[in-house]
């Protein structure tokens, strides 16, 4: 990879990449529902004669589909260069690793969804343990009705896979933070962990540090037992990822304690995954130094 590299990359910063995009959707009730019964999310302010929307939907009504960009004044010249360069200084590999998002304004049903998006930064060259590469970062300013609504900060790594010729790339690894730490732990021991809340006793997952329904911040780890069926589930095809092995199932199991967490549904071919199917947890090994809790279905003679 070549070390003047970064400077070419730097010059991308700041330019557009999309101008005038316009979402495909006004802000709209169906849409709101699906995405709330999708995360569990029961907050009375999504609801009603005057909903709003999760601020947390703010991207969504800027995505274009699997259909393409639609009406929307897109210019994604820069952005295709820029992605261009990287793939032939052997960076053919992108994995997304954080996003920022700054709320200025409620979202309603009927507000139209306009938006700017430039490239914000290219860091210097990094080493990672999937690979070495470079972070790169979008600035998105969504509007609503012509007014700004938010803001949202969106980084990945496009980077060259580590390992020798013949080598498979290692699984990407799990971000451990503070707030979910002990369900990593939990994992190491083959134990599946959620939180109880202490004040109202809701169960909840991902850990977080307080309870979305009474805002209390205790709460304590509890075992889950491992049973569930599957909410939701997609077979992914493409892209390719040289760590995995297409087509594989992901789902959306719904815990028998009423929680949800997205994991891989294995020991059953991916065509032949169905939603409402009983799953149970396994924890495998997929290398030295990580173990996941994944789920297979429930009924062996299913599969």
């Amino acid at each position: 990879m070549r070390d003047d590299l970064h400077d070419l990359l730097k010059t991308y910063e700041g330019r557009p990449v999309a101008v005038s995009g316009r979402g495909p959707d006004p802000v709209n009730s169906p849409m709101i529902r699906h995405w709330c019964e999708a995360m569990g999310d029961t907050d009375p302010a999504y609801t009603g004669p005057d909903p709003v929307a999760p601020p947390t939907m703010l991207q969504a009504w800027t995505l274009a589909g699997l259909g393409g960009p639609g009406g929307a004044q897109v210019r994604p010249g820069p952005y295709r260069e820029l992605m261009a360069l990287l793939e032939a200084a052997g960076c053919t590999a992108i994995v997304a690793t954080d996003c920022e998002q700054e709320y200025l304004r409620p979202l309603r049903p009927g507000d139209v969804i306009t938006f700017d998006s430039v490239i914000a930064s290219v860091s210097p060259r990094k080493t990672t343990r999937l690979g070495t590469g470079h972070f790169v970062t979008t600035r998105t300013e969504i509007r609503a009705n012509g007014e700004l609504a938010g803001t949202h900060l969106f980084r990945f790594l496009k980077y060259a896979p580590a390992g020798r010729a013949g080598d498979r790339p290692a699984r990407p690894r799990p971000v451990i933070n503070r707030d979910n730490a002990g369900f990593w732990e939990g994992v190491a021991a083959r134990e599946l962990l959620i939180q109880r809340c202490d004040a109202c006793g809701r169960p909840r997952f991902p850990w977080l540090p307080g309870c979305g329904d009474c805002g209390s911040p205790d709460w304590t780890a509890v075992p889950a037992s491992g049973a569930g069926t599957v909410f939701s589930y997609v077979v992914m095809h493409h892209p390719p990822f040289p760590a995995f092995d297409p087509p594989y199932a992901v789902g959306l199991i719904e815990l028998a304690e009423g929680v949800r967490m997205i994991s891989n549904i294995v020991g059953v071919e991916p065509e032949r995954v169905r939603v409402g199917m009983p799953v149970v947890l396994e924890f495998v090994r997929v290398d030295d130094d990580l173990v996941l809790p994944l789920f297979r279905p429930a009924d062996e003679g299913a599969v």
